[in-house]
């Protein structure tokens, strides 16, 4: 009994020691040649990659919107500059000419304002505002009415006598210089002002060949090279500021005023035009008494045409670069000229052609004119 247990169990030993029957994935891993974590990985080939979260939200790329003409924005604004700029132009005479005449100083620089309407057109286009651009021909209309006549050119041929008016600068260094350069012009009648005892005897010689006439006082002058009769001084100021004379042309006597009004400047308290406003007055005065057929009056006004304070001379004048001249002509400075104080005016005779000389070493320019005097 006992051997036939030990036999018996012996046989259920080997039976389990005896390994297990290979699977079909062991016989196809045994046949390839593969075995172990290897032959999993290459069985169960590469892993799949989890697919990112987004971060953002990408949406479809839209076109830009088209530009539009605006009128809100800088466009308004464009708008109401050009509208308050007409505004100055067509009533600048109504501004008071009382506290700190800014009435003349106005009228004396209005031609300026032309500087403000091409940063208007810039800005209009910029920012595309049609309603500025409309608004914008007003200023621009009503300033070419004003001042396009003086640009365009009104000089006609002819003419009996050349007339030069020159403020000399009483500080000059180079009188002769300054005498060449005026004779280039070849004018009959020559007026000088702003002469100083210590320049006036040098301008003398250097103008006695030439002009074998002359009569000047204290810091006016005036040369000719016809002769001159009634030469007296206008007392408009306490020292002789003008003077006048008769020049006995071939075709007829022509009274001749040479004038230096009071200089005028720019202060905190305004424009300080006081003593010339004053000076002017009396000038005027004079002329209404004395009353010549014909006359041409030169000089520093240290005033503009335009400037309203002296309408006492020009509603009885005409001013030559007006009636026949090519531009402006602004004189001072005459390193960067911003008006035109230097003038020739004339009654009972005709401009034909009148312009500015060459810069001397003074800080204002020369003028001349061209006079028709037969038939007048």
């Amino acid at each position: 009994m006992a051997t036939t247990r030990s036999a018996t169990d012996a046989e259920a030993n080997k039976e389990q020691q005896r390994p297990d029957p290979p699977s079909a994935e062991e016989t196809a891993t045994e046949a390839s040649g593969t075995t172990g974590p290897a032959s999993e990985a290459a069985t169960a080939g590469p892993p799949t990659p989890a697919p990112p979260t987004p971060r953002f939200r990408w949406l479809p790329r839209r076109p830009p919107p088209r530009p539009r003409f605006r009128c809100h924005g800088r466009g308004a604004l464009t708008s109401s500059c050009s509208i308050l700029l007409t505004l100055l132009l067509l009533c600048h005479g109504w501004i008071p000419n009382t506290h700190g005449r800014l009435g003349s100083l106005l009228d004396t620089l209005l031609p300026w304002t032309a500087l403000a309407i091409p940063p208007l057109l810039v800005t209009a286009l910029l920012r595309r505002a049609w309603p500025a651009l409309a608004a914008l021909a007003l200023p621009t209309l009503v300033w070419t009415t004003l001042f396009g006549p003086a640009l365009a050119p009104k000089s006609v041929p002819g003419g009996d006598l050349t007339v030069v008016s020159h403020n000399v600068n009483q500080d000059n260094r180079d009188p002769q210089g300054t005498v060449r350069s005026l004779l280039a012009a070849r004018p009959d009648v020559l007026a000088l002002q702003e002469l100083s005892p210590r320049t006036a005897p040098a301008y003398q010689r250097a103008l006695a060949s030439s002009y074998p006439y002359h009569y000047y006082e204290e810091t006016v002058g005036l040369w000719s090279t016809y002769p001159l009769h009634n030469a007296r001084a206008v007392p408009i100021m306490p020292w002789t500021r003008s003077v006048r004379a008769t020049v006995d042309t071939p075709e007829g006597p022509l009274a001749v005023y040479v004038v230096h009004l009071p200089s005028v400047r720019v202060t905190t308290a305004g424009f300080t035009t006081r003593g010339r406003d004053e000076a002017l007055g009396r000038l005027a005065a004079h002329v209404g008494s004395d009353n010549p057929r014909r006359l041409v009056m030169m000089g520093d006004f240290n005033g503009s045409t335009d400037d309203r304070a002296l309408q006492p001379l020009t509603t009885a004048m005409d001013s030559a670069q007006s009636t026949a001249g090519h531009g402006f002509g602004f004189t001072w400075p005459s390193a960067f000229p911003i008006t035109r104080i230097d003038e020739i005016l004339t009654k009972g005779v005709e401009a034909t052609s009148a312009w500015t000389l060459p810069a001397t070493t003074s800080d204002h320019l020369p003028v001349a004119a061209r006079i028709a005097l037969r038939g007048s």
